[in-house]
Parts: C-alpha cells; structure tokens; sequence
C-alpha cells in the first residue's frame, strides 16, 4: 500500500531522517512514537511534502515518485493521495464548518457544488457535528474544531490520513472527543499513520507502533508487543520514563 525509501532529511546540519524506510499496508493504523524532536513530524510531513527531504521516493498504491520531484502536477498528486490533521486544525476562519469541509472538494477535486454540499453533511454528521454546520471556526470548541478538520479530511477519500499530534493544542476535557472520533475513522478500515504522546489511546487504536530516535527507526511491532515487551534499551528507557511521569503517584 505505502513504500518509504531511503528518507532522509535534515534542518541546516541536524540530521532529523536518516535513510528511513518504512512499509504501511492497507488498513493498517500505524502510531509513530518517540522522544520529543526525533523526527516524527517530520517523517508526517514528508509524506505528503510539506517538508522536502535531502532523499527518498514514496510509493501509495500505484503511485511513486522520488520524494525531490518538484513537478507541481506530481506534488499535487501525492497530496490527493495523502490527508492531513494538523495540531492547530487549519480551518479558514472565514468559512463555516460546512464550507470548511466542502472547500477542498471544489476546487481540488472539482466537484459540483450539491455533490460536494452533500459529501460534507454526511462527513460532519460522522464526526458528530450536524448541528453546527453552520458555525465559523471562532464558535467551536477546540475539540469541535478538531472534528471539522477531520471530516474535511475524511471527505477527500485519501489512501491515508496522517495525524500529526491531533490533541496537543487541545484542553484536556476536550482530548477524548477527539480520540473517539479518531478511533471510529480507525475501526472503519482507514489506512491511518499517526503522531501522538496520548500513549494509552495509541495502545488501543493503533495495530502498528514504531519508535522513532535519532532519526531512525528502532522498534517496529505490535502495540502490544512494543508496549509490553520492547526489544530495544532505548524503548525500554523511554516508555519506562512516560510511565513514571503518567503514575498517579508522581509529582513534580
């Protein structure tokens, strides 16, 4: 479904990819994990170039190209073919709800506008958002806003949906709408690959976790596997650390 070669990037002389390579197949929810600044982003945004890396090519179903192409027509292809939830959700402040999500309808995928008006409702109903189609950006709720971004993302049918860290700009009363949502897009058989520090929800929703240090791909299994029995000192380390700080009983 999806082949990563060779990815490499970095920010002036760091290093953040180092000749990265990584196969997702069809349906499978991939969860990237990681200490902070060792690329996971990074490896999200490279996906669908909003970071051009040094090296590498991209595969998604039977579409490759080398991840340097600067062909605008190939770029754009790539990202009919990718979706992306931000941390900041992105919406045009602007626009409702509705037309948030009926924007890249009409003018990426040149849909009639009763076709793109009808693919949205149904979108935002599946995010649990009928009764606010109405309402601009500035009257939802971070987490209603987090919702609009996924159903707009939902609504262009992508091979994959990235999610980048999709709760850290949320209040936590609001994370669990979100990751309830996120669940269910998962449960429907979306190939997803995600970024999160929400470690329980990634042990629940995710068939597939790596970590990800010092630009490389360390650990690579099971939730259950990297989660319970990791194979790496470095995993070991760090989930130890995220339990430590995550116990009831630890106080700063």
């Amino acid at each position: 479904m999806i082949d990563i070669q060779h990815l490499s990037k970095k920010f002036n002389d760091n290093i953040v990819l180092e000749d990265l390579s990584l196969k997702i197949s069809r349906g499978d929810v991939v969860a990237v994990i990681g200490p902070s600044g060792t690329g996971k982003s990074t490896l999200l945004r490279c996906m669908n170039l909003l970071e051009r890396p040094e090296r590498g090519s991209i595969r998604i179903g039977d579409f490759s190209m080398d991840l340097r192409d600067k062909t605008k027509s190939r770029v754009l292809e790539l990202r009919r073919r990718t979706a992306m939830v931000f941390q900041q959700f992105n919406l045009f402040k602007h626009k409702t709800a509705l037309e948030n999500v009926m924007e890249g309808l009409i003018t990426v995928k040149k849909i009639p506008l009763p076709e793109a008006e009808r693919i949205a409702r149904e979108q935002l109903d599946l995010v649990g958002l009928s009764d606010r189609l109405g309402h601009y950006p500035q009257h939802l709720s971070g987490g209603q806003q987090q919702r609009v971004a996924i159903a707009r993302a939902l609504a262009m049918k992508p091979d994959v949906l990235l999610f980048d860290e999709p709760t850290s700009a949320l209040d936590p009363e609001l994370v669990g709408e979100v990751l309830d949502t996120i669940r269910i897009t998962a449960a429907a058989g979306y190939t997803m690959a995600l970024v999160s520090h929400e470690m329980q929800f990634v042990r629940t929703v995710a068939n597939r976790v790596i970590f990800l240090d010092g630009g490389k791909i360390i650990e690579d299994g099971t939730a259950g596997e990297v989660f319970r029995n990791p194979k790496n000192q470095r995993t070991r380390e760090f989930l130890a650390k995220i339990n430590r700080l995550s116990s009831p009983d630890y106080s700063i």
